[in-house]
């Protein structure tokens, strides 16, 4: 099979043939029809990520159809259509994730590849609303969004602000917010990502390279009652401004780097929660897929490339222009 493998940091994933792998028990054979990028990914061949070793196939999202499975599977796995959760070995703290917890595509063989192997633990029937570049883009995204969300608190009229509304997981954040009935702002750079941010759905948009994004919120809608951010930075503390009266502030991750400081008063005087999120369990990504399948949420895809090209895909990554998942179409 074509697989896409780290050979060195700093360098192009090299693109060769791989033996494709076979089910051993409790495991099925995958043979995958598109999957999709994350920043992780990016951050990998960059070195900047914790146990990094050569020779692992990439990849953490994909879609496709079980081919064979192994001993002590049940058969009727064999043809269905389904999706990965890509998040292995959880535990069963449902808080916090285990010390053996780990995601597909390092340390173990990734989706950017013709088949993968996985426990049967890890699939899930597709969506049925969803094509295979839609399906291959929601796992990581999808279950990352809904933890943050439902650790937010989101719910039905609620006001909710999402940063950096271009990216996989705070596109899937919006959706399912909108999906629960809140109302929801969002956050951009770019007046035309905040734009098509607003034709899904979103109430309203605001450049966070402004000086004055946060006042304009606060004039036009008020404080809100829960923030969701991928962020972090220079930035985090306007967020702690905007945030009502126990209102809970979710961060994913920390693109933009850690917060120049807490202020501490707004945190205690308004009653804030402050919350950290990753990831997901078993039971979040069960509960995510009968929450994307009852609303129809469509995961938004930016572009697709076939896997000869997932370099490509990774420098349009690097760039941050795209609006929505990057998606490798698999034969």
């Amino acid at each position: 099979m074509q697989a896409a493998i780290l050979q060195e940091i700093n360098q192009p994933l090299v693109v060769e043939q791989r033996e494709t792998p076979k089910p051993k028990a409790g495991e099925v054979l995958v043979r995958l029809k598109a999957a999709a990028l994350n920043r992780r990914d990016y951050w990998i061949t960059k070195g900047l990520y914790p146990g990094i070793h050569s020779g692992v196939i990439q990849g953490s999202d994909g879609a496709g159809i079980v081919e064979a499975v192994g001993s002590e599977v049940d058969m009727h796995w064999v043809d269905r259509k389904v999706v990965i959760n890509p998040g292995l070995e959880w535990g069963d703290n449902h808080q916090v994730q285990s010390e053996q917890f780990h995601i597909l595509g390092m340390p173990a063989d990734g989706t950017f590849a013709e088949a993968i192997v996985v426990p049967v633990s890890a699939i899930y029937e597709k969506p049925f609303h969803l094509n295979w570049h839609q399906a291959a883009a929601l796992p990581l995204a999808g279950v990352t969004a809904y933890r943050a969300v439902s650790r937010a608190e989101v719910s039905a009229g609620g006001l909710v602000l999402v940063t950096g509304i271009s990216g996989g997981v705070a596109l899937m954040a919006m959706q399912l917010s909108l999906a629960l009935g809140a109302r929801v702002l969002v956050t951009s750079s770019s007046q035309e990502k905040l734009e098509r941010a607003r034709e899904l759905g979103a109430l309203g948009g605001y450049q966070y390279s402004q000086d004055d994004w946060e006042k304009q919120i606060l004039r036009e809608h008020g404080m809100v009652d829960a923030v969701i951010d991928g962020a972090g930075g220079t930035g985090y503390r306007h967020l702690l401004q905007l945030a009502g009266p126990g209102a809970r502030v979710v961060n994913y991750g920390a693109t933009a780097g850690p917060p120049e400081k807490v202020d501490l008063f707004k945190l205690f005087w308004k009653q804030l929660k402050l919350i950290g999120s990753t990831m997901g369990t078993p039971q979040d990504f069960e509960q995510m897929l009968e929450l994307v399948s009852r609303h129809h949420v469509e995961p938004v895809v930016d572009s697709s490339y076939p896997l000869e090209e997932v370099n490509q895909a990774l420098r349009k990554m690097a760039d941050s222009s795209q609006f929505g998942k990057l998606v490798l179409a698999l034969p």
